[in-house]
């Protein structure tokens, strides 16, 4: 009993007192009080806001999504549900595309119904769009798991509109098949009525085949077109539900805005061939309009270049003002002299294939080629060439220190040509990319240091 008693009056006055004890209490109060109150107005990481409720459930304060105010909870769940509603329709989308190769192409083909030319008419490039799907799902499916495996729950790290832009080579793939819609439907129309086992087996496929969900053949072919037309609205919503600090903001806004100018641009070709339908229209601004523009540039150029899509280049293309001189006393009387008319000019460069697949991300090849490619203002609905585009392999770029504001380019045994821009610093811009790609190309440059021969230029003025 004593010990007990010794304890006890050991145990109060051991250094805190009762005055003490009560003081410590309250702080710890205070500072609890302080806690909570800096909790309920911490920013919102998202949006930077203040009016996050308070938190009482420790294990909710651990969580990052507490970290967020309730407009921002809202905003990542819409946009979780916006990318994979993206993801999900794409493997949708794929599947129609699947089923057309081997319920309808392959049985088709193997059965002898229809030639390959037919074949080719009826089913256009699928095999194409096919093979963009399964890369394009592929990575799609690759980065949402992979913010899964972080804990990344709500999808912030899944950059759609990124991965959108390096898969941009599949919008003419798409243009393609829907400017020959028309005619693979009349051609399916015409052979329908005229080979009865063709009739026969498109029957029985749609009646019996539980794959097909019983939709024709007609139906499954309207899928590229279909799909095409809902990118834009699936990148409007996932866009309405990203905040504008996020760093896939731009690439979403820039990924619709190119979609939407290949559907202008579709519908300009059909209304030109002199179909009567087209895809889904948006409104167009000044901007949509130039990009619609330069779209039908670069299939005019690609056209006349002859090149494969995958393995070329669009470097540099605007508008220059170019001249002819007649004679080489130009530079001596000035550019004032000369007569400029304007033109479009493209210059395309030709890479190497690092691999077999067209959509490798890796580092490009050697240059091939490089041209440019002269393309007078559009005249009666259509772009028209100046001339045959001019190879750099053959050409020689050169400028002069009294004329700051033009460059020359050379093409040997041939013509003499005077550029410029309206804006002088993009004169020398475009003097130096053609003068790269220029001094690249060709095996006598070698010898002659990109030189057609010792009297071109003095060494103080060579380029």
């Amino acid at each position: 009993a004593a010990r007990t008693k010794s304890a006890d009056v050991e145990r109060a006055d051991s250094g805190i007192g009762q005055m003490a004890a009560r003081k410590w209490r309250n702080r710890a109060s205070e500072t609890l009080s302080s806690l909570q109150a800096w909790e309920a107005h911490r920013p919102c990481t998202d949006c930077g806001e203040r009016d996050l409720p308070v938190e009482t459930d420790v294990q909710n304060c651990n969580q990052r999504r507490a970290d967020l105010c309730e407009k921002c909870r809202k905003r990542r769940t819409e946009r979780k549900e916006s990318v994979l509603e993206f993801v999900n329709t794409e493997a949708s989308y794929g599947e129609d595309l699947r089923i057309i190769k081997e319920e309808f192409y392959l049985p088709m083909q193997v059965a002898g119904l229809l030639s390959q030319e037919q074949l080719q008419g009826i089913f256009s490039n699928i095999q194409e769009l096919i093979d963009l799907n399964e890369s394009f799902l592929e990575i799609l499916q690759e980065e949402i798991d992979q913010a899964f495996d972080q804990g990344d729950d709500d999808l912030m790290t899944v950059c759609i509109g990124e991965i959108f832009l390096e898969f941009v080579n599949m919008l003419p793939a798409f243009q393609t098949y829907c400017l020959q819609q028309s005619s693979s439907v009349n051609m399916l129309n015409a052979l329908e009525k005229e080979k009865e086992l063709l009739r026969i087996f498109l029957n029985v496929s749609q009646n019996d085949n539980t794959a097909l969900r019983r939709m024709n053949l007609r139906s499954f072919l309207m899928a590229p077109l279909q799909r095409v037309t809902k990118y834009p609205l699936l990148l409007s919503r996932i866009i309405k539900a990203t905040t504008e600090y996020h760093p896939d903001h731009g690439s979403l806004r820039e990924a619709k805005s190119r979609i939407e100018s290949h559907l202008e641009h579709i519908n300009m070709k059909t209304k030109q061939e002199g179909n009567t339908w087209t895809l889904r229209s948006f409104r167009q601004d000044s901007k949509k309009k130039r990009e619609v523009i330069n779209i039908e540039m670069r299939e005019t150029a690609l056209k006349t270049v002859g090149w494969l899509r995958e393995e070329t280049r669009f470097v540099m293309e605007g508008s220059l003002q170019l001249a002819q001189p007649p004679d080489g006393q130009w530079v001596k009387k000035g550019s004032k002299t000369l007569k400029f008319q304007n033109m479009q000019v493209l210059l395309l460069v030709n890479m190497k294939r690092v691999s077999e697949s067209s959509l490798e991300s890796a580092e490009p090849g050697p240059v091939k080629d490089a041209v440019l490619v002269l393309i007078r203002d559009k005249n009666n609905g259509k772009f028209h060439l100046l001339r045959e585009p001019l190879r750099l392999s053959n050409c020689i770029v050169s400028t002069d220190p009294d004329c700051d504001d033009t460059f020359e380019l050379i093409e040997i045994r041939r013509e003499a040509f005077v550029f410029r821009d309206s804006d002088r610093a993009r004169t020398h811009h475009w003097f130096r990319q053609i003068r790269r790609y220029s001094r690249e190309l060709g095996s006598w440059k070698k010898r002659r240091n990109a030189l057609p021969n010792i009297m071109i230029s003095t060494p103080h003025t060579r380029p």
